[in-house]
């Protein structure tokens, strides 16, 4: 990693309230990568051999079973994948793979794991990402047995309303095949759950989603802070 790359990674949030002396030490073997889209970054079972900090870009996070692939998280910046695998030194449970251009951190497992036994303030950020973290996938394991398909669409569509200014109208920001996915849907079954929201005031045009109705619409969604709201 060049010297240049140095501070902005001491900005983030993981290694912010580091020693200085534990953080050169960390990042002496790091590197930063730029990587083109779709590149498989790690694969479900393979050893975690570096702690994979997202900077710039999409990441998509996914597993497979029996020929069957599902869409576990998509990653914006800034996110550390995956976290866990790397703290334990256990096989990576999902794999992980770039959806646009990425700047990507890669640090050492090892060296991370060594930087948690001796430095009290790393170990502190770590176990409050990892919480985080637990908390995100209670949230989802929830959302998707408690909702319906309908259901799961239409909260998503009121949080992306409310996070692009809440003025009507906004872009999906994935392909729809990977929003199905991640809702735990097919193409066909996101397909039906459009449809059945159009007397909510939900109108897609290919990417484009308008929303003529929004209060229909969170009436239908019934949005709740121990589902949806990530800073609860």
């Amino acid at each position: 990693m060049r010297p240049d790359d140095v501070p902005e990674i001491r900005e983030l949030a993981l290694f912010r309230t580091m020693a200085e002396d534990a953080f050169e030490t960390l990042v002496r073997a790091a590197y930063l990568q730029t990587f083109p889209p779709q590149v498989e970054l790690i694969t479900e079972g393979d050893s975690a051999d570096f702690l994979h900090v997202l900077v710039e870009g999409t990441v998509e996070l996914f597993a497979g079973w029996n020929g069957r692939e599902t869409t576990m998280a998509t990653l914006a910046p800034v996110s550390t994948f995956i976290l866990a695998a790397t703290i334990t030194d256990r096989p990576y449970l999902m794999s992980a793979r770039t959806i646009e251009k990425s700047r990507i951190v890669l640090l050492p497992s090892q060296d991370v794991r060594r930087a948690f036994a001796e430095d009290r303030a790393f170990a502190v950020a770590i176990v409050g990402e990892l919480a985080d973290c637990f908390r995100d996938t209670i949230r989802y394991t929830k959302n998707l047995k408690l909702r319906s398909s309908v259901e799961r669409l239409a909260n998503y569509l009121v949080r992306r309303h409310a996070a692009t200014g809440g003025n009507g109208a906004f872009e999906l920001p994935h392909e729809k095949r990977l929003l199905a996915s991640w809702l735990g849907m097919t193409p066909e079954n996101l397909s039906r759950a459009f449809a059945s929201l159009k007397p909510y005031g939900v109108i897609v045009e290919g990417a484009r989603v308008r929303i003529n109705k929004p209060a229909d619409l969170t009436g239908l969604a019934k949005p709740t802070a121990l589902i949806d709201d990530p800073h609860y």
